[in-house]
């Protein structure tokens, strides 16, 4: 009988799935829409049912696709954004909400409405913060926890548990409250090269009770990636997914590890097993993410880790970022006059609105080589969620320089560009930041939606003076999850094994040098001036800012 693994990821938007075969190669996947609320710009929540919902149908969906029974499955590995999931003792939805809307139980990673607890946080000057680059950002869980015992205190006492949302699917689907090393050591603070929770840290920010619980309600079993937990698919999960009761399932991933395991240590196009330390997966979607792998711990002011284990067993990770990555391009984009008659045009083409942008690009220019000129004139710093990294400063916000009352559809489409150059030149500053601590990356590997744009390679190429190659797979987020459920059913002994057996590199893309990287040079230059103006603005305005 054929055997199949199973991925399972959860983004900002939508829950999808696929199933691989042992090779790696994707045999069917399907998605389901997430509801997000969101109250103001700092505050999106989300339903734990909903996303189970979402996970269940599209489950059912690829499975039906793919035409295999579910005893074919082998194994399945959940990945997820790192948003906070509240249960109560009962392990019923409690709300994170000042609706008192119960299904409201997640508090989603871009949430930032723990600006102030951030800060103070930082201020501590605690030794723990040396291994998040410095700075803990609002996007991770501490922050969080905290701005719920301040202010929802009746929902933090009545917590039973605290979850990032990977493992809460895990948990869902086997009953076990093993924490994955990925989702505590990157998002809790959990140093994974100690084998435990920093106490005095805990009592330092305010969260004292957690430590004097002995971290009960955020993980007191702490488990390697793919380590295979409790027995399997309980009976009630097997039944909403339409799988067999006791299908091995790995401890989980935060999305975007998952595409990092699903992205570097492949075999690349000269037939060898890639060294994964010579790669930068990217993973491109609502936010980016960078992550590194080094063989020994690297300190990088504003760059998330170093991390033991925490992506590829045995290895050290450094996790950069932008915070807002396609979110920002389609911000961008929008309010330009000429959006609408773009949208149409892309309607009637039947193609998405960016993609419309893109082609319009290259017939303009002549060529992709040439598209990063059309944006000359108009430089963009799209921080709209602050800067991840290498700043790590939330307060950061997006800047846009040479804009005129040009309304015409090509105005829009050197807007596009100048926005897809500001964001590869945000990538770039988290390369440099790397580079000057003595890392050296030979290539970016890149996944996500925005990696198959052909342009944006081009740009990300040109602007990083790095190559850029594109995983053979079209899922590689998915892949890295299937992966997950390999190891836990024993098809392959460990993720550098999967990796390897599973994983394959296809396309490169190499940087065009000349007058292209001059022009980039420049580009960059103005890009860093014009992010200087917004935190000098910024500084001037403080007083009057509210925050």
């Amino acid at each position: 009988m054929a055997e199949a693994f199973l991925g399972i990821d959860v983004g900002t938007g939508s829950a999808r799935a696929g199933l691989f075969d042992r090779s790696g190669r994707l045999l069917a996947s399907a998605k389901r829409p997430i509801r997000l609320w969101r109250e103001d710009p700092n505050i999106y929540e989300q339903s734990s049912d909903d996303i189970w919902r979402a996970i269940c149908g599209s489950v059912r969906e690829a499975m039906e696709k793919s035409g295999l029974p579910p005893e074919a499955v082998k194994g399945l590995g959940f990945d997820a954004t790192c948003s906070l999931v509240v249960l109560d003792g009962e392990g019923t939805p409690l709300t994170v909400s000042h609706s008192g809307d119960h299904q409201r139980n997640v508090i989603v990673w871009m949430d930032h409405r723990a600006l102030d607890q951030t800060a103070r946080i930082n201020a501590s000057g605690h030794p723990v913060l040396r291994y998040v680059g410095g700075r803990i950002s609002p996007e991770m869980e501490t922050p969080k926890l905290l701005w719920l015992k301040e202010n929802l205190p009746e929902t933090y006492q009545r917590a039973g548990q605290f979850f990032d949302l990977a493992d809460f699917l895990s948990f869902r689907a086997t009953g076990s409250l093993a924490r994955s090393v990925c989702t505590l050591t990157c998002k809790w603070t959990y140093l994974a090269h100690e084998g435990r929770f920093d106490a005095e840290f805990f009592r330092t920010i305010g969260l004292e009770d957690l430590a004097e619980e002995d971290f009960a309600r955020i993980g007191t079993e702490v488990v390697d990636i793919a380590t295979p937990l409790g027995g399997g698919l309980s009976e009630a999960a097997a039944a909403d997914l339409g799988l067999l009761a006791g299908t091995p399932v790995g401890a989980s991933l935060i999305d975007a590890h998952a595409g990092g395991v699903g992205t570097v240590g492949g075999m690349n196009g000269a037939g060898r097993v890639a060294d994964p330390t010579a790669e930068l997966a990217f993973i491109m979607g609502t936010s980016s993410c960078t992550m590194t792998l080094t063989r020994e711990p690297a300190f990088v002011d504003g760059v998330w880790g170093p991390y033991l284990g925490a992506m590829i067993p045995g290895y050290w990770l450094l996790e950069g970022g932008q915070s807002a990555y396609g979110a920002a391009l389609d911000h961008v984009v929008s309010l330009h006059p000429a959006y609408p008659a773009a949208e149409r045009a892309a309607q009637a083409a039947g193609i998405a609105v960016l993609d419309h942008l893109e082609r319009r690009a290259v017939e303009i220019a002549g060529s992709l080589e040439s598209v990063a000129f059309l944006g000359a004139e108009l430089t963009v710093v799209p921080e709209f969620l602050g800067n991840r990294s290498p700043e790590a400063d939330p307060h950061a916000r997006g800047a846009i320089s040479g804009l005129t009352l040009a309304a015409s559809e090509e105005s829009l489409v050197r807007l596009f560009v100048a926005t897809l150059s500001g964001l590869c030149y945000g990538t770039r500053q988290i390369v440099e930041a790397n580079r000057a601590k003595g890392l050296e990356l030979g290539t970016i590997v890149a996944s996500g939606g925005a990696a198959h744009s052909a342009l944006l390679r081009r740009l990300l190429a040109d602007a990083t003076g790095l190559s850029v190659a594109l995983p053979e797979t079209p899922e590689p987020v998915l892949l890295g999850s299937a992966m997950v459920g390999a190891v836990a059913g024993g098809a392959h002994v460990d993720l550098k094994a999967a990796a390897a057996a599973m994983g394959r590199t296809g396309e490169v893309l190499r940087p065009s040098g000349g007058a292209v990287a001059d022009f980039h040079a420049a580009k960059y230059e103005a890009y860093r001036l014009l992010q200087h103006c917004e935190r000098q603005t910024r500084a001037i305005l403080r007083p009057y800012l509210g925050a």
